[in-house]
């Protein structure tokens, strides 16, 4: 069952209602207040341009523990020699920009609409999300963006201009401790990769209410 929003209840459903597909909820809108309270819940948005806003909840989390992440050889060269400048927190709208408009394979458009673009530049401007960016030369190559809830970051986009950009900012936001769980909510063969791994929905909720 598919549950309807409106625009005023800030409520969700139980995640664990959640289609097989992790579809939980539609409607609503992208306030705030409603953001932090799905992501609290383990629910994150995810839709286009031309559907109504779409809340997910998936059965199974895919996740980075900042312990585990794997560095190859090859990766570990590229940050030894230190090809990149990485900052926190520098060009935030910058990175969503760029995450929004950079194409990627076997996908047409961006799930990144100036709706959710204007939510999340409000809600870095409020200390909740964060960004992760990548320099060569001076020019903004790569980077990632997400959001700081409890004591996870949900990660929510990355981008690379050049080879291992966005791989570089996963692996320095890993390092630094600061979380005890990446979420990176869907599975990709480059995130498994990485020591990316899939996690009950009720384990990764257990890990997010711990604070």
């Amino acid at each position: 069952m598919i549950f309807q929003l409106n625009d005023t209840d800030i409520f969700f459903p139980n995640p664990a209602l959640a289609e097989p597909d992790g579809l939980l909820a539609i409607g609503g809108n992208l306030s705030t207040e409603r953001l932090l309270a799905a992501y609290q819940q383990g629910i994150f948005p995810w839709f286009s341009d031309d559907e109504p806003i779409c809340w997910y909840a998936p059965h199974e989390r895919c996740v980075i523990f900042p312990d585990k992440i794997f560095i190859s050889k090859s990766m570990q060269k590229v940050i030894d020699k230190q090809i990149f400048s990485i900052t926190e927190n520098n060009a935030f709208e910058k990175v969503i920009a760029a995450c929004k408009t950079t194409a990627r394979k076997e996908q047409d458009g961006t799930w990144i609409t100036s709706e959710m673009e204007k939510a999340y530049i409000k809600l870095h401007q409020m200390g909740i999300a964060k960004s992760i960016e990548i320099w060569q030369n001076k020019k903004l190559v790569g980077g990632l963006y997400g959001l700081h809830i409890n004591n996870i970051f949900c990660g929510e986009s990355m981008f690379s201009k050049v080879s291992n950009a966005s791989k570089a900012a996963l692996i320095w936001l890993c390092r630094q401790h600061t979380y005890s769980l990446v979420d990176c909510q869907v599975h990709t063969d480059h995130l498994i990769s990485m020591g990316a791994q899939m996690i009950p929905q009720q384990e990764y909720l257990k890990i997010l209410n711990k604070i």
